[in-house]
């Protein structure tokens, strides 16, 4: 059991991948040793404190990368034209929107991302870590549920969901 939580860490740890990955594994390649409530917890407990040991970092991460002259003359004038584009919208949806934009399991969102533009669109650190557990919890209820649906035939042997989480389950 150790090595499976071992292992879902580090898939959950992964960019692009974080739970959205981790937790299929869990459920259709772990189900002899791990049972998908705790294979869930774990991927939600990794994904929700990777979210804020990213935003925690980004301070003390651009503060280094400034000093180099080119980032500073290059880089951070598109980083900071980005943020006077979006901050707007950080202002009128709040918390709510970066939970959202976590929340989404698709390819682009999720706790890296979500992390690197709250920090760059100014998001507090207490708001930020509200957004970051309810898009996490958001994210796991929706690949969980498509995980358990696609285990018990719900959504059919033929359907485009089975066919595509055959990279994961034990029985395809």
């Amino acid at each position: 059991m150790i090595k499976s939580i071992v292992l879902l860490t580090l898939i959950t740890l992964v960019p692009a991948l974080e739970l959205r990955a981790s937790i299929p594994m869990g459920i259709f390649k772990m189900a002899e040793t791990v049972s998908w409530p705790v294979v869930v917890a774990i991927c939600v407990v990794a994904n929700i404190i990777l979210g804020w040991v990213v935003f925690g970092i980004m301070g003390p991460a651009f503060t280094f990368v400034r000093k180099w002259g080119w980032f500073e003359r290059m880089i951070w004038p598109i980083l900071e034209k980005t943020r006077t584009k979006i901050h707007p919208y950080v202002e009128k949806y709040g918390e709510f929107g970066v939970a959202f934009f976590i929340g989404i399991p698709l390819p682009g969102s999720g706790v890296y991302t979500g992390a690197f533009g709250s920090y760059l669109l100014g998001l507090d650190k207490r708001k930020f870590a509200v957004a970051n557990v309810i898009g996490v919890f958001i994210a796991a209820a929706a690949v969980t549920a498509l995980c358990l649906l696609i285990d018990k035939g719900m959504l059919g042997d033929d359907s485009w969901f089975a066919e595509h989480a055959g990279l994961f389950m034990k029985h395809h």
